[in-house]
């Protein structure tokens, strides 16, 4: 016991080696190296081996570069969740994984040794570089407290796993969903590779905008006249509008809505044919004069021919674009007329082939990276690009250009190199959505599911869980609408498509899924590396003079994206297990991960991979602007533990509503710090006042415990109650909302700050301090598990003092209810009627001391006028009422009306040196002449009774 000030008088002042400050960015890195040498991961998972699992399957992040504050979060909600449910009884194993192959690897390996490496070599490389790039997020997640089989992770470009992923695509090629085409894709110049919807990002760009007349063919004039119902004796054209003139080169027809009504302008020296709404506009940008001849509705043009608006001038062009009809054209800006190039646009492309166009027939000037084919008059060997300004100035002299200008309009860009990219029809490996036709039938020809993968996707996305709710409208829209995947990509750092296909045919030779199997041993045994090894004759023999090797890879979303398949029920089989429970990423993987697992699991199980879907938003800085290197408010994960701890970041990923924008700057810090520092003091002060108490065997019976320590106990049930709820829906910020109210309000600004003077005046082993005890030590029980998922660090620390023989990790614990207090819902009725007149005595008290006229509230006396209700209520405490105020002396009367009135003025009488209470009697003994009667009873009688407070 430590002393009073004369030594005289000791009093049960509390003692810990918990200490006050946390001083985490030097001592977190011990408490991660001892994590690791005690294995505590294996322990936890041995203590719950028998325990039903909950699975959080990782998301991979890609094995390049260092970790940002992005990934933190996510890591963060991901150990947050797993650890809560450990806690909860599960078994709840989290096994980090990364994404190793793609594109952005491999352009790392170029710039480190060049191109045209032989392909095995460069997939070795690439190999050890993504290794060497997980390690070193490894090390920073770890950084973060996160728990996990850091020694046993997934990784895509394990062996297996390739091989697995092999067998994933032959499984779903057995059931008929893959199919060869030509297809516009997303092409990016710099990647000269296909590229999935989920790498494609939106930004302003600048585009030229340009109207181009079509000439009227003499061969369908006489229909034109026919349609309008006037003669045409001057020379007649069509006009479009696009922002896109390098596509006019491969123009191959006109496309017009057939319930929209066209009109014939009569310009004077020739005819425009517009859309008859659109007129007065386009003639303003063509600084033209003009009036309305005739109107025709668009169905009467199907068919209708013009020319190429080159066909004049290089036989490279003589051809015709006939008019097909198409819902999709507008007229709402332009011409209402839309030109059409298959080759480049999605629309286009159906179009055209909708109304019989062959691939053999569509024109595809535009090579892999973004130069003009050698064929192609005039722009041969031009970047596209570079090429808008003498396209415009070549139709300028055919006479076809009316107008040219700029626009800005949103247009989509490579997420990697942030450059525009094309739609460019490709001979590509696609996934179908919907029923086949000619275009998309199997490549086996094999019989497909009843339902289509469209249809199948979208009952597993209402089967579905979203956090937060809204995300269900979002991935439904993007299945309800994408395009067929494109799974194939042009690069060498990926899995392999194991195709030989026929060099007279195309088509893929009749073994192919049995090739694939034996494709799957060669990479389970040496990797990816071992398919580029192999020559046709080595798996095909006499047939191989017949067959090429196909060079494509695997989308890399395929290889996240089946990672239920490869890893769940692959590599990591024993320890996981399938469906997962959850998948939790940020927002952008709507059309990422959530949606390529999606789809795959849809293919080969006719379900998602997960029960559950966790959506994040972005981290931005405390503006809401977007964290950049230009702005300078990049705020970076390892320069906050280094600085603050780690237990900090996890702080405040845990108290920000993670559904949307995710702020973080000096002065959120800040809050987050003194946050923090307030829940370790309110710990600390448990544990001191806990730490000469043995619950074993001094743990006083809940009826003999004093009223207010089992209300205590019972508001601490129902708080803990509330705290899981929120956990179970994954609502951290509320969690935390409620542990910060529950330690500096409920704890530390009412029942510790009551408690003080029990704790530290009445005899140490008396009822009194060890009722007090008993509810402190449930509580700081309940409180330690509550907090260890989010504040992980301090848990484990603050566990080891309190319970020194227990086990080693707070994680093999699991939460716990308290002792149901009897009659609890009166109790905490009645409790929080006293808690209000107490916050009114308060206020009261502050005022007088704001006046100068007291110093502590024990220098005060005063009185309470209460209601009779309420009077009833405060007189049942008796004398006691004063400790609960915090006052020498409480007067109670009955109030005449319904208010409560207080009123506080100072003491009359003597301070004792010991409770600091002003009241009679100090001085009464003559021995100890500086004590109240209570304290002498306390230190050498009896000791003082007290029965609530």
């Amino acid at each position: 016991m430590a002393q009073a000030d004369d030594k005289k008088y000791p009093l049960n002042l509390p003692d810990t080696p918990f200490p006050m400050r946390g001083n985490l960015p030097k001592r977190e890195p011990g408490w991660i190296r001892e994590w690791d040498e005690k294995k505590i991961v294996e322990r936890i998972l041995d203590a719950r081996r028998d325990a039903k699992k909950f699975i959080l399957h990782d998301g991979p992040p890609y094995a390049n570069g260092a970790i940002h504050l992005g990934h933190a979060v996510n890591k963060i909600l991901k150990d947050m969740i797993v650890k809560e449910k450990t806690l909860e009884g599960f078994c709840a194993p989290y096994v980090p994984g990364w994404d190793c192959h793609g594109m952005p690897i491999e352009v790392q390996i170029e710039k480190q040794h060049g191109k045209n490496l032989p392909v095995d070599k460069m997939q070795s490389l690439a190999r050890a570089y993504a290794m060497e790039q997980s390690k070193l997020q490894l090390a920073d997640f770890k950084r973060l407290g996160v728990l996990g089989l850091w020694d046993n992770p997934y990784r895509t470009m394990r062996y297996d796993t390739e091989a697995a992923e092999i067998r994933a695509l032959r499984l779903i090629m057995e059931k008929g969903y893959v199919y060869r085409g030509l297809k516009p894709v997303n092409w990016c110049f710099d990647c000269q590779s296909a590229l999935a919807e989920a790498e494609v990002e939106y930004k302003d760009k600048e585009s030229p905008m340009l109207d181009v007349a079509f000439a009227l063919t003499d061969e369908d004039h006489e229909r034109v006249e026919k349609i309008f119902g006037v003669k045409i004796e001057k020379p007649c054209s069509i006009v479009i509008w696009t922002t896109t003139p390098w596509t006019i080169p491969a123009n191959q027809a006109l496309n017009m809505h057939p319930e929209l009504e066209y009109a014939l302008v009569d310009c004077g020296d020739r005819y425009l044919i517009l859309g008859k709404d659109l007129t007065e506009d386009c003639l303003k940008r063509y600084g033209m004069t003009g009036k309305v001849a005739a109107t025709a509705m668009g169905a009467e043009f199907e068919g209708v021919r013009f020319k190429h608006p080159l066909y004049d001038m290089h036989e490279g062009y003589r051809r015709y674009s006939p008019v097909y009809l198409a819902d999709y054209v507008e007229a709402t800006s332009g011409t209402g007329i839309v030109h059409s190039a298959p080759a480049y646009g999605v629309d286009d492309f159906v179009s055209c082939k909708k109304h019989g166009m062959t691939n053999d027939q569509i024109l595809n000037p535009v090579m892999g990276d973004g130069t003009y084919a050698e064929w192609l008059p005039f722009f041969a060997g031009m970047n596209i690009w570079q090429a808008n300004p003498k396209i415009l100035d070549t139709l300028r002299v055919a006479g076809a250009l009316l107008s040219s200008g700029k626009m800005t309009h949103s247009y989509m860009h490579c997420w990697r190199h942030k450059t525009p990219l094309i739609y460019r029809a490709t001979a590509q490996w696609f996934v179908r959505m919907d029923a086949p036709d000619e275009d998309t039938k199997s490549v086996l020809g094999l019989p497909s599911s009843e339902k289509t993968l469209r249809e199948a996707a979208l009952e597993g996305v209402k089967a579905t869980k979203f956090f937060p709710e809204w995300g269900i409208n979002r991935l439904y829209a993007m299945i309800e609408n994408r395009p067929d995947w494109c799974i194939s990509r042009q690069r060498n750092w990926g899995v392999p498509l194991p195709f030989f296909l026929s060099k007279s045919t195309g088509e893929l030779h009749p073994d192919t899924l049995e090739i694939m199997k034996k494709v799957e041993k060669l990479v389970a045994e040496g990797g990816i590396e071992a398919w580029a090894k192999v020559k046709p004759e080595d798996l095909l023999g006499d047939e191989a003079k017949d067959y090429v090797k196909s060079t494509d890879i695997l989308d890399v979303w395929f290889d996240s994206g089946t990672t239920h398949y490869t890893v769940l029920r692959g590599s990591h089989k024993d320890i996981l297990s399938w469906p997962a429970d959850l998948y939790l990423e940020g927002s952008d993987q709507h059309r990422g991960w959530f949606h390529s697992s999606l789809l795959t699991g849809t293919m080969l199980d006719g379900r998602p991979p997960y029960n559950q879907l966790l959506t994040h938003g972005f981290c931005v800085d405390e503006k809401g602007e977007k964290m950049s290197k230009s702005k300078g408010n990049i705020v970076r994960p390892q320069e906050i533990s280094d600085k603050f701890g780690a237990e900090i970041l996890r702080l405040w990923v845990a108290s920000t509503d993670y559904s949307g924008e995710l702020r973080l700057g000096p002065t959120i810090l800040n809050r987050v710090v003194e946050s923090y520092r307030r829940i370790r003091n309110t710990l600390r002060f448990l544990l001191a006042n806990t730490s000469d108490f043995d619950y074993s065997k001094e743990a006083v019976a809940l009826d003999d415990m004093l009223e207010l320590d089992r209300w205590a106990v019972a508001y601490a049930e129902d708080f803990q109650k509330r705290v899981l709820a929120e956990y179970k829906d994954y609502r951290f910020h509320n969690v935390v909302t409620l542990l910060q109210t529950f330690a500096s309000t409920d704890l530390g600004s009412f029942y510790l700050d009551v408690l003080k003077d029990r704790l530290y005046t009445t005899a140490p082993k008396s009822l009194a301090r060890r009722s007090a005890q008993t509810a402190l030590y449930l509580i700081t029980k309940m409180l330690l598990r509550l907090i260890a998922p989010i504040l992980s660090f301090t848990a484990e620390e603050a566990f080891k003092v309190f319970s020194p023989n227990k086990a080693e990790t707070i994680f093999v614990e699991t939460f716990e209810h308290l002792p149901e207090v009897g009659g609890d819902k009166d109790l905490l009725d009645k409790w929080t009627q006293i808690r209000a007149v107490r916050a009114d005595v308060q206020k009261a008290i502050e005022d007088e001391r704001a006046s100068g006229t007291i110093g502590s509230s024990l220098q005060t006396t005063g009185e309470i006028a209460a209601p009779a209700g309420l009077y009833e209520v405060l007189e049942s405490l008796g004398d006691e009422l004063r400790f609960v105020m915090i006052m020498s002396e409480v007067k109670l009367v009955k109030a005449e009306g319904n208010e409560v009135k207080i009123t506080v003025r100072p003491s009359e009488e003597k301070k004792c040196e010991r409770c600091w209470h002003y009241v009679p009697g100090v001085g009464s003994n003559a021995e100890h002449p500086t004590l109240c009667p209570r304290c002498v009873s306390n230190l050498f009688g009896a000791g003082e009774k007290r029965l609530f407070a």
